[in-house]
């Protein structure tokens, strides 16, 4: 049964009339910064007089609980039980936000207010992830206004450490996976494929942190009086990160690559088009596996950056050769990689090379996983959202960056669908973040639709079905 139109014009006029906007602002408001004691205090703030109003507005019970980590903030999760022979949806979203960068934004902003400027609504969490969590929260409160009922079971869990790597977030999912067991979360982060294309993303590369260290000696000598006879540990680096990735951004060693592409990923990327957009930056087409298109290369394919590299005074450089040299490296990856022990790995390899002096560190993130492209909830989400978008809803495999999103697929067992209401070119962790005004009018026409449609149907029943299988029954309920 498709949306009413009464509905979707209450979405549209919710976010046209300003009354959305004020509602931001309230959150934005809030400097939730997970990395800063003041933060936390913010945090806490923000449970109580933000987000456990609006669950308990809809009918959830809501509950705190501390995080098992202690580098981590507490968690909320508010349910609300209709039946238990619905269908039950998770969602979730993160709380917390980077610092601020007070006094680098453009015209004077304060990141802790949200001010417009045409289309553009600037403000910290803006985007990421108020401004998202807003929007689904609520589609599920016009949602409830409309009908009475929402027609299925709602979880909804809020971490408060997500801008920090999600520490906990595992151990406490895992530990009350019957609490939180659905079958399908419903989630909105990262950014869509573009600000003008409706997109739902099914997984996430995972990320590696990994340090290299060529430490010499502790003294600096004389390039002439020592230079051809003293190893140069910046020449070595170098030689050793061209081991791994070539000035092309081709990755050489064979452990840090992925699988092949599945042919239901190549599939699903055939038609994807990156960048073009105005504001992007230009795409290097010889730079990085050529062999690849550039939506497999950013979406199905690993990467390894370069994010820093140093040795001695760069801006104010001696005849010397460096005693030490240093490089911070990141790979990204998608599902089906083995990261298990990628430092290992690295040394292997380098050792193979010559270069067994390099000391190699390395430190994972989040971890990569995926739905896979056939699972059937996929194609329920995009028949659902194609109906009430003007252009087709873009189905990526994965999104480019790093989300918890191993935590709901492997530890929970269920399908994952994504619907970002943000865009590339948001800045997000940077100053001047914003949300578009035209991204979140849509995206709460798309995310009430998505949650009226579920309402509509009888979906699996409340458990942790393994992911890879089908939903039991997507047959229409009453309408």
């Amino acid at each position: 049964m498709p949306i009413p139109a009464e509905l979707v014009a209450k979405a549209q006029e919710h976010v046209d009339s300003g009354v959305f906007f004020a509602e931001l602002a309230d959150l934005v408001r809030y400097p939730t910064v997970s990395d800063h004691p003041e933060g936390r205090v913010a945090i806490e703030a923000y449970l109580d007089e933000v987000l456990t109003p609006a669950l308990t507005g809809l009918g959830c019970t809501v509950r705190r609980y501390p995080n098992p980590d202690p580098a981590g903030g507490p968690f909320l999760i508010g349910t609300r039980i209709e039946s238990p022979e619905l269908p039950t949806v998770l969602c979730y979203g993160h709380a917390d936000v980077v610092g601020g960068h007070e006094g680098r934004w453009s015209e004077g902003r304060d990141p802790w207010t949200l001010t417009a400027d045409g289309e553009r609504w600037y403000g910290r969490g803006s985007a990421d992830n108020k401004g998202q969590h807003l929007i689904n929260l609520t589609a599920l409160r016009l949602l409830l206004a409309e009908t009475g009922t929402l027609g299925f079971n709602l979880k909804f869990l809020f971490e408060t450490g997500e801008e920090i790597g999600s520490p906990g977030l595992g151990e406490f999912v895992a530990a009350r996976s019957q609490a939180l067991g659905a079958d399908v979360l419903i989630a909105s982060d990262g950014p869509r494929l573009d600000a003008a294309t409706p997109t739902v993303f099914l997984g996430a590369r995972g990320s590696v942190r990994i340090s290299l260290d060529v430490d010499l000696r502790p003294d600096a000598y004389h390039s002439g009086n020592w230079g051809g006879v003293l190893r140069n540990p910046a020449t070595t680096l170098t030689g050793a990160i061209a081991c791994l990735v070539d000035g092309h951004g081709r990755i050489q060693a064979p452990g840090l690559l992925p699988p092949e592409i599945p042919d239901s990923v190549r599939d699903a990327l055939a038609e994807i088009r990156v960048a073009g957009n105005p504001g992007d930056p230009a795409l290097e087409e010889s730079w990085g596996d050529t062999g690849l298109s550039a939506a497999e290369r950013l979406y199905g394919w690993n990467t390894l950056e370069v994010l820093s590299l140093g040795a001695g005074d760069i801006d104010r450089p001696v005849n010397a050769i460096p005693g030490g040299a240093h490089a911070v490296l990141q790979l990204r990856h998608v599902a089906g990689t083995d990261v298990s022990d990628v430092a290992d790995t690295i040394r292997k390899h380098l050792a193979s090379q010559g270069f067994s002096m390099v000391e190699v560190n390395a430190e994972a993130s989040f971890q990569a996983s995926r739905t896979p492209v056939g699972n059937p909830w996929v194609g329920w989400a995009k028949g659902v959202l194609d109906e009430v978008s003007d252009r087709p809803v873009a189905i990526l495999p994965s999104f480019g960056g790093g989300l918890p999103n191993h935590v709901f697929t492997d530890i929970l067992g269920i399908a994952t669908l994504w619907l970002p209401h943000s865009y590339p070119g948001c800045l997000q962790h940077a100053p001047d973040e914003h949300l578009l005004a035209p991204i979140a009018r849509e995206g709460l026409v798309l995310a009430t639709a998505l949650f009226h449609a579920l309402g509509r149907f009888t979906a699996p029943a409340t458990g942790t079905a393994e992911v890879h299988t089908a939903p039991r029954s997507l047959s229409r309920g009453p309408a």
